[in-house]
């Protein structure tokens, strides 16, 4: 008897416990969960042969954006190649797509998903994993189209229903649509109360509405189903910081970072310590802070640690200044340079669409965070300057990339370069519907130039 997904699509197994097992892995996936490695070895273990099962193993690796896990991704792909010959057609596809993914060929991995869309709308893991790496891209249309073109094809009755209202909440958040976004996010969370995407998702809706005290009831209120989470809950714990940050809630916002989004001693903290969402979290939060006179005290000293460790690791461009804000805190300057020759290195020898988004974007960043901390100011605005319009390139959502644009207010500030803090000021003021005067990171600097 064949054997199929949660949304009927054929798998190629022999065991019946193998397919519900994948099932259950992909589940686990969509709601961000800690059992996914778990239930992702209960199918291999029911059936080694599975050649979708261990695609979808080095997928995870993928997800991970750490260079590390690479070679785990190439051995699964490779398990994958030798048991393709019996698989379906989307299967195959799938292999595909792992592979130009761990080229670094992200376009043709889009597409490639794109075309398992277009025969197969139903295809909920090529649809979240489209949405996770257009997001990474800085591509928030590409990622609306595709939950747009899905979104017919899914009802109530199906399990991947909730997924998609939450993708099309954060594809629309994000390209400015903010009514059918939350309309789209509260239906999701409605469907499901534990979906962690689409809880940051209205999240992100609201930050950017300047709505912080019901950023705060939201998460509060929500926090209660997300048990058994993986790393995405530091992230909402984060999203609830940024609420407190802007209330000048200082404090009860290192109480989150402590306890919560940087906890060391949580089980998940410890099983992955420098996941780059994490590390993002972390240096994001500390700056913005410092920017604000907190004393945030020895914080920085372990993610330095850490970010010496991941030098020449620039799977994930967006995180390359987060390590850099670490060095520059903790005056790691000799630490930074390398970390900025390794950049170099691979921007120009790597031939990938990342390696062109490091040499464009995260390579003058860094550069500028450094020469902040040395105190040229002056030097640091100029070498970012050409990078701030097309940074979003990085990836990151608006309230991701906002530290970055803090960080050339920053710059130019300290500078005395007051062109530079108008550009600043009305691009974000472009971007985002808070006017600066109102936003704790820009309202000084908007204030004194008025």
């Amino acid at each position: 008897m064949p054997h199929s997904d949660l949304h009927g699509l054929p798998l190629t197994t022999t065991s019946a416990t193998a397919a519900e097992a994948f099932s259950t892995t992909v589940r686990s996936y969509l709601r961000y969960r800690a059992d996914i490695s778990a239930n992702l070895q209960a199918t291999l273990a029911a059936d080694p042969d599975f050649a979708l099962a261990h695609v979808l193993k080095g997928y995870l690796m993928m997800l991970s954006f750490k260079q590390a896990n690479v070679p785990v991704a190439e051995k699964a792909l490779e398990t994958a190649g030798s048991l393709l010959g019996g698989a379906n057609g989307r299967e195959k596809a799938h292999a595909a797509a792992l592979r130009h993914w761990i080229e670094g060929d992200h376009d043709r991995t889009l597409a490639v998903w794109e075309q398992i869309l277009d025969e197969h709308p139903r295809d909920v893991l090529a649809l979240r994993l489209h949405h996770f790496n257009a997001f990474w891209l800085g591509r928030p249309g590409v990622m609306a189209r595709e939950v747009e073109k899905a979104l017919p094809q899914y009802g109530t009755e199906l399990a991947g229903w909730g997924t998609v209202l939450a993708c099309r909440c954060f594809a629309h958040e994000e390209l400015g649509n903010y009514t059918l976004a939350e309309a789209s996010g509260r239906d999701a969370i409605d469907v499901d109360k534990g979906d962690l995407w689409a809880a940051h998702a209205v999240a992100h809706v609201l930050e950017m509405q300047g709505r912080a005290g019901e950023g705060i009831d939201w998460l509060a209120d929500l926090e209660p189903h997300w048990e058994g989470a993986n790393n995405l809950k530091h992230h909402l714990w984060w999203h609830r910081g940024l609420y407190h940050f802007e209330r000048g809630e200082f404090d009860t916002v290192l109480g989150l970072y402590d306890r919560n989004f940087r906890n060391l001693a949580s089980p998940i903290t410890e099983a992955q310590p420098d996941l780059y969402i994490d590390i993002q979290n972390a240096a994001s939060m500390l700056f913005r802070l410092e920017r604000q006179g907190v004393d945030v005290g020895g914080r920085w000293i372990e993610i330095a640690d850490k970010a010496e460790t991941r030098i020449g690791d620039c799977l994930s461009p967006f995180t390359l200044p987060h390590w850099m804000m670490a060095l520059a805190a903790t005056r790691r300057f000799d630490v930074g340079g390398r970390m900025l020759e390794a950049m170099r290195t691979y921007a120009t020898t790597a031939g990938t669409l990342n390696a062109r988004y490091v040499a464009d974007y995260a390579l003058p960043i860094g550069e500028a965070i450094l020469l902040r901390a040395k105190g040229e100011p002056a030097a640091a605005t100029r070498v970012m300057r050409p990078a701030i319009g097309g940074m979003y390139r990085l990836g990151g959502s608006h309230a991701q990339q906002d530290v970055l644009e803090q960080l050339f207010l920053d710059c130019a500030v300290a500078a005395g370069s007051n062109d530079d803090v108008a550009l600043i000021l009305s691009r974000v003021a472009g971007r985002h519907p808070v006017p600066p005067e109102r936003r704790m990171g820009y309202k000084h600097a908007a204030h004194t130039l008025s």
